[in-house]
């Protein structure tokens, strides 16, 4: 029996963080708890579901985005935005808290269709942080997001990263501004 098969078979669970997986088997599994899978560089890791502190600003900013989207006279640049969602980079795949399609002008296909912008809210702890703000940030960008959002909760910014021809650029967004991007005209998204 091949490993993908026993995967299949089995659930997956926090007894299985640090195991090695290829990205084929880990995009056979199709069921998960509320345990976040990622795959890194060939290793399963599995984390805790997102804390309260997390959650709540996420879905805030879920409310928001479908508010626009149904609300304001340019919202239709908004595709579509989903929580927890998986993106594939070629070793990875990783968890972003939240993801959003704007610009495709349809309903776009998860499973085929790379989000616009990938959106994380920081963990506590210092590998946490280097996770958010280096790794995803360089994986993101390097398989075609648009733009991607940090919203650190410890700091109280919203940090974002914006793909460039020569790499990326950075914008950092304080608690008393509002955020603006030519992605979505003329949403505002105000960081108090």
């Amino acid at each position: 029996m091949s490993l993908a098969t026993e995967i299949e078979t089995i659930a997956l669970g926090p007894q299985q963080n640090g195991i090695g997986m290829t990205p084929q088997e880990f995009d056979a599994v199709d069921e998960f708890d509320d345990y976040r899978y990622e795959l890194i560089h060939g290793v399963l890791i599995v984390n805790p579901p997102p804390v309260e502190q997390e959650r709540g600003p996420n879905e805030v900013l879920g409310y928001w985005l479908l508010k626009y989207q149904d609300e304001h006279s340019q919202g239709g640049h908004l595709d579509a935005t989903l929580p927890g969602h998986t993106i594939r980079t070629p070793k990875s795949r990783r968890r972003a808290d939240r993801v959003i399609w704007a610009g495709l002008g349809r309903q776009p296909d998860p499973a085929v269709d790379l989000p616009t912008i990938a959106v994380e809210f920081v963990s506590e702890g210092c590998r946490n942080w280097r996770r958010d703000y280096v790794e995803k940030r360089d994986e993101y960008l390097a398989v075609g997001l648009h733009e991607y959002w940090i919203f650190d909760r410890f700091r109280r910014t919203l940090t974002v990263f914006r793909k460039t021809v020569d790499g990326f650029e950075e914008q950092t967004v304080t608690e008393k501004e509002v955020y603006r991007t030519d992605l979505l005209p003329g949403f505002e998204l105000p960081l108090a």
